[in-house]
């Protein structure tokens, strides 16, 4: 006879996904490599590949990054006496790039525990044929 798991808080499992750990048990992992999901946890066997972040992470993160970086960028332009673009290039390339790839990961954790939470799987792809000829 199989145990059902006990039900988890919509805040826990978004802070495990935000970690990199199972939205349901919180000892496995969500990823094999740095983005690359793993199909089910290794701890629990909870199926990961139905919750399929697609492009949400990376919008997500490209919208986290603007807020962070533009008012940053307008306060020393305000306040940092017009400094020269190169400068400019210097500072806020990397640091847009670093807030990047370490957001990316948390955010797409934390919308595949989102996905989860709501049991909001992948849609199956339709099994019938597509016909050209009509």
């Amino acid at each position: 006879m199989s145990m059902q798991p006990a039900r988890v808080e919509f805040l826990t499992a978004l802070l495990r996904g935000w970690h990199g750990k199972c939205p349901r048990c919180g000892a496995g992992t969500l990823f094999g490599s740095f983005l690359k999901m793993r199909s089910h946890c290794l701890a629990c066997d909870l199926a990961l590949e139905p919750y399929r972040a697609d492009d949400a992470p990376a919008y997500f993160t490209i919208l986290a990054v603007g807020h962070i970086v533009v008012p940053l960028v307008l306060v020393l332009e305000r306040y940092g006496d017009h400094p020269p673009l190169w400068f400019h290039a210097l500072l806020w390339l990397p640091l847009s790039v670093v807030l990047a790839l370490y957001l990316l990961g948390h955010i797409k954790g934390t919308v595949i525990a989102l996905l989860w939470a709501h049991r909001i799987p992948a849609p199956k792809p339709s099994t019938g044929s597509f016909d050209s000829s009509a």
